[in-house]
């Protein structure tokens, strides 16, 4: 606790506080804006105790649990007394109070849980919101359910909504147009520096070169804000030779509450201070002795990624309101400096407020509460941003698959139990669920440890984290081991006992996967290649593993934390677990699937049986007892995939297609595949294989396809065939580039005066004319001009090399043939000759 502080200091806010005194005299509601330094934090709840209303509790809001203790302990030295007496404070961690308090410093997450269980707020005078610009989710729903209380049962409780950085006229209409008091707060000068940074400098680099400009330019304090504890171990450890005159501090919600004390406290040897914090330091607290500030203008914030059904923390840029409530710090006891690492035009470029965390968080947590308060639509409240439809629908399925609401949204006995509990829902029904198991006691501890940072290290094996904590004596591990002991309480007593129950027995291991597995159990994970690094999860998510760690070599994961874009989220905590475990746990969920997928390669269908886990296969083998329907389907939908040209197509089938084409009557691939299930499904049945389909039963189906009218058509205008002179029968090429070609030998055509065509617009059939060894020796359309014109240079070349064969002068006058001219005068003599007598 900091020293007694007896001396009389005016603060800033001294001047308003006649004012908010005499409001909520007159009225219910108050909203006060006062800059930092302004000192509403410690003066409003003090001075509002002496008030006739106030016969009882005062609950101080804060978002965070540094920022609460430190409110507390700083009310209490003004007050000359130990922190606990008039003035305490409630954390998750922590908390100091009797039955004399009076005000009460509680985070805003301990409010929520309090309303819940007493709505009327038995013996609390007034809330006070503190720091309400931050919009944290549990400060939007504490105010709404405060709001919907004081209407309902009390109407003399006293709100008042504080900030030094407010929309004033948004937090007085749902505050029913309370009045807003505003403070000027201290005016000290303010120097700002713009430092600019490149941005393929790093980060940890900017900022270690920033902050010993400021060492070397000032002489003050120094407070340094960086996005996250990564960070700030960076450019602590590239400020590792500085002088053993500075003292080097981290701030971060992380740390041991001794350690954030000392960040916050006078140096005890006079050292000059170098404080290294996350946003924790923005709001709500006053460092002793610092002047200077330099700010990094990045913020680390969560992010719901609903398609992904998970947080991630998200680094961008910080708001104006939060990079004027950093440069703050600086003048917040006389004149300052702040160094930014931007451009000063820049400024005007950030957005003018930090988003409401209603609008882009997982809302779980709001569902399940406003069910419990009574309320079906959480948009029935009077919120300054209402809570997104789309989000709140997702959260209430989540909550149903838990068990926690039922399939009217109302809550389950399952749901109220865990709402109860001072955690989200998901570890909330890990612990209510690992009870009976036998695991109370570890799931209270990876409860805890998925709750606190910076437990045990930031292994991903959450196993290896557990096991360093509990080896830790430090102050915070204490805490934490203290907080599961009181959690522990919380869940359904174990039974059977824990060496028998099956869920993990006395192996550490199998007890903290299987605690997992009971919190997210969407988020069960299977390796996908050799290296581990890249993994599939029951949700359908996939998610990637540093190929480092240990966890690696194992097949399945129980993934708890993850950070990155949902297609490929890093694991940052997790543990092994065994299949054997999976099924014990997930039985009612396990679904036995008969699948028949067709492979193109092959053109068969493999049929597997298969176990699956939501989108996760947990086994499968062939399926010797598969449908054959089912085969037949996945036949159909495989060549509707991959198209017709995989079915064994004859000649006469493909011939077919080619005139239907050129008559202008569809038979392309295209209508095939639209056509689909006209014609292949009777093909395919009783099949494995595409092949086994009887080439001569594709053309029948064609030809039904088809159908009479079609048919006619086609014969009519597109013949199959062309009946030389000489009475040999050509197919005709519909397929050929140069139009329907027929391949025939010249003396086929002998006697023949006009070119054959085809159809009702005689199109001329294009003659590929070769000699009578096949080879190709003229290509015409126009026969009469052939016989006339080339046709004595080709014969006369042909007679040396065929002179068995006729090559009359005038072929058009000559008779057609495909016999030698010694075969034709044999056969003319057998046809002179006299026919023999009759016996």
């Amino acid at each position: 606790m900091p020293p007694a502080d007896n001396s009389v200091t005016t603060l800033p806010i001294d001047a308003v506080l006649p004012d908010l005194v005499a409001a909520l005299r007159d009225a219910a509601n108050a909203v006060l804006v006062a800059p930092p330094g302004a000192g509403k934090t410690t003066a409003v709840a003090p001075a509002l105790l002496a008030e006739p209303w106030c016969t009882g509790e005062i609950l101080l809001l804060s978002p965070r649990r540094l920022a609460a203790r430190a409110a507390a302990e700083r009310m209490a030295a003004l007050a000359s007394e130990p922190v606990g007496k008039t003035f305490g404070y409630a954390t998750r961690m922590d908390s100091k109070r009797s039955a004399a308090t009076r005000v009460t410093v509680v985070t805003e997450g301990i409010f929520v849980a309090r309303i819940q269980s007493d709505p009327e707020l038995a013996g609390v005078s007034a809330v006070l919101f503190d720091e309400v610009h931050e919009r944290s989710l549990d400060g939007d729903t504490g105010l709404a359910f405060a709001l919907d209380a004081q209407a309902a049962f009390r109407p003399d409780l006293r709100l008042v909504a504080m900030s030094a950085t407010l929309d004033g006229a948004r937090f007085s209409g749902i505050m029913g147009s309370a009045p807003v008091i505003e403070s000027d707060g201290r005016r000290y000068p303010l120097d700002l520096r713009y430092l600019g940074r490149r941005a393929e400098v790093r980060i940890e680099v900017a900022m270690a070169s920033a902050i010993r400009t400021a060492l070397r330019d000032g002489d003050g304090g120094i407070l340094a804000f960086l996005p996250g504890v990564a960070e700030i171990e960076r450019v602590a450890e590239r400020l590792d030779d500085l002088p053993d005159t500075i003292a080097l501090h981290q701030l971060h919600g992380s740390l041991d509450p001794r350690d954030q004390r000392a960040a916050i406290l006078p140096e005890p040897d006079g050292r000059r201070k170098l404080v290294l914090a996350t946003s924790i330091a923005e709001t709500s607290l006053t460092l002793a002795g610092v002047s200077i500030v330099v700010d990094s203008g990045l913020a680390r914030r969560p992010r719901y990624d609903r398609a992904a059904g998970m947080t991630r923390l998200v680094t961008e840029r910080a708001s104006q309101a939060a990079v004027t409530q950093r440069a703050g710090r600086a003048a917040r006891l006389g004149p300052g400096i702040a160094y930014r690492l931007w451009e000063e035009a820049a400024t005007a470029g950030l957005p003018r407020f930090d988003p409401p965390e209603i609008l882009e968080a997982d809302l779980s947590s709001l569902v399940l509460a406003t069910a419990l308060w009574g309320v079906a639509d959480p948009r029935a409240l009077r919120w300054l941003d209402p809570p997104p439809e789309a989000a709140a629908v997702e959260s209430r399925a989540r909550l149903t698959t838990l068990g926690a609401l039922d399939a009217d949204g109302r809550p389950t006995a399952h749901g109220k139990a865990i709402a109860g509990m001072p955690m989200p829902p998901r570890l909330a029904h890990m612990l209510r669920c690992a009870g009976p198991l036998g695991l109370a006691r570890v799931a209270a501890e990876v409860a805890v440890l998925l709750s606190e940072r910076g437990l045990g290290g930031d292994d991903p094996d959450l196993e290896a984290r557990w096991r360093r904590w509990r080896g830790d004596r430090g102050r915070k591990a204490d805490a934490a081991r203290l907080l599961a002991t009181r959690w522990e309480k919380l869940t359904a007593r174990p039974q059977p006992p824990l060496e028998t129950n099956g869920a993990g027995g006395d192996d550490p291991a199998v007890a903290i996967a299987t605690c997992i597995a009971l919190a997210f159990p969407d988020r069960i994970a299977r390796r996908r290649d050799a290296s581990g690094e890249h993994w599939a999860s029951v949700g359908g998510r996939g998610f990637r593993l540093d190929p480092t760690a240990s966890l690696t070599r194992h097949e399945w994961l129980a993934v708890a934390d993850t950070q990155g874009a949902a297609s490929g989220a890093r694991i940052l905590s997790g543990a092994a677990i065994g299949l054997a475990t999976i099924e014990m746990l997930f039985a009612d969920r396990i679904e036995t699937r008969r699948t028949a997928d067709f492979d193109p390669a092959s053109g068969g269908v493999v049929a597997l049986r298969e176990r699956r886990l939501g989108a996760l296969r947990l086994s499968s083998g062939p399926d010797s007892h598969a449908d054959p329907a089912a085969i037949a389907a996945a036949l159909v939908e495989g060549v509707r995939a991959h198209g017709v040209a995989l079915l064994p197509w004859n000649d006469a089938a493909t011939v077919l297609r080619h005139r239907a084409a050129y008559a202008g009557v569809a038979l392309d691939d295209a209508t095939l595949v639209a056509r689909l299930d006209e014609w292949l499904p009777a093909l395919a049945a009783g099949k494995r294989r595409l092949d086994a389909i009887p080439p001569p039963a594709l053309n029948d189906a064609l030809r039904t396809l088809l159908g009479w009218d079609s048919l006619r058509t086609i014969d009519r205008l597109v013949p199959a065939d062309f009946t030389s002179p000489a009475g040999s029968t050509h197919r005709i090429d519909y397929a050929a580039e140069a139009g329907p070609t027929v391949e025939l030998r010249p003396q086929a055509l002998f006697g023949l005066a006009e070119h054959p065509t085809i159809g009702d617009a005689r199109t001329p059939l294009v003659l590929s004319l070769t000699s009578p060894a096949g080879r190709p020796i003229q290509t015409t359309r126009d026969l009469p001009g052939f016989w006339a014109g080339s046709w004595r240079a080709v014969a006369k070349d042909m007679r040396g090399r065929y002179p068995r064969h006729p090559w009359p002068d005038d072929p058009a006058a000559a008779s057609a043939t495909l016999r030698t001219k010694n075969a034709d005068a044999r056969a003319m003599k057998n046809a002179d000759a006299p026919a023999p007598a009759k016996r």
